[in-house]
């Protein structure tokens, strides 16, 4: 079993990252809104603490997170604004306290679990590695969202491994939650990570392929960016067709991102 440790401490890396954007910030700033409809950057930061709360609840505290998912059910498709309202509307200091707090509550529960463990959660179960990687996906993808708003330009790392990674495994999950039809064949992945490496997925000898830059992979498998405007290429009918429906986070089928200059 791979050791959940390099993935909890790129996820803490990235947290820092986000922490050192925001951690100055003026109330009209915080106020600014983000990319994602009526989400300023409050509600972004409120987000991510509001999962790492749950997150704990999940590894800690399993009776107590089978409470809010049965909150959860009673309000469907509402839960996860409400949440990010009830924060935002907190003032900025005490969110980013009650952030600080719930993320390093979050680290210390994932280094504690122990081995083999799986946590229940709002989509299947997830095991500890799992676990930090779609905190890390979320923090990097929410993060992003504050960047912009900000106008601040972020260095993509090679922490970007651990989402295309993931991005790579949810792609029967991004047919199945399409009604599409599920891929027979494996693709072949190969993407251009910031170190100047090569991360490669799937057979050498795969039909279909998707090659291009990882951050822009990271981008559309968060959905942070549409097709159109990065440079990833595909080859083959079902790989071209991931490209338009990829999503590494659970949930029902995103919206996406319109392309830069649609005016929708």
């Amino acid at each position: 079993m791979a050791d959940p440790t390099p993935v909890i401490d790129d996820l803490c890396a990235e947290s820092e990252e986000l922490d050192r954007i925001v951690a100055e910030l003026g109330p009209e700033q915080w106020a600014l809104q983000t990319p994602a409809p009526g989400w300023t950057v409050a509600h972004q930061i409120a987000h991510l603490a509001w999962t790492d709360h749950h997150s704990v609840l999940a590894v800690t505290d399993q009776d107590a997170f089978s409470r809010e998912v049965e909150k959860a059910l009673a309000q469907p498709g509402d839960f996860v604004d409400n949440g990010a309202a009830e924060g935002a509307a907190k003032p900025p200091e005490r969110l980013l306290a009650d952030w600080r707090a719930g993320r390093k509550a979050l680290a210390e529960a994932l280094r504690a679990a122990p081995e083999g463990a799986r946590f229940p959660w709002y989509g299947p179960p997830m095991a500890t590695a799992s676990m930090a990687t779609a905190r890390l996906m979320e923090t990097w993808a929410h993060g992003g969202d504050v960047a912009a708003a900000l106008g601040v330009e972020r260095t993509p790392t090679d922490r970007l491994r651990h989402i295309a990674r993931l991005g790579v495994r949810t792609r029967d999950f991004a047919f199945g939650v399409h009604g599409l039809p599920v891929p027979f064949e494996q693709f072949r992945v190969e993407l251009g990570a910031p170190s100047g490496e090569l991360w490669v997925y799937g057979p050498e000898d795969a039909d279909e392929r998707v090659t291009g830059p990882a951050l822009d992979f990271c981008l559309l498998v968060t959905q942070r960016a549409h097709r159109s405007d990065l440079a990833l290429v595909a080859v083959g009918e079902n790989a071209d067709r991931w490209l338009d429906i990829a999503q590494a986070f659970a949930g029902p089928p995103g919206k996406g991102r319109a392309p830069k200059g649609d005016a929708r």
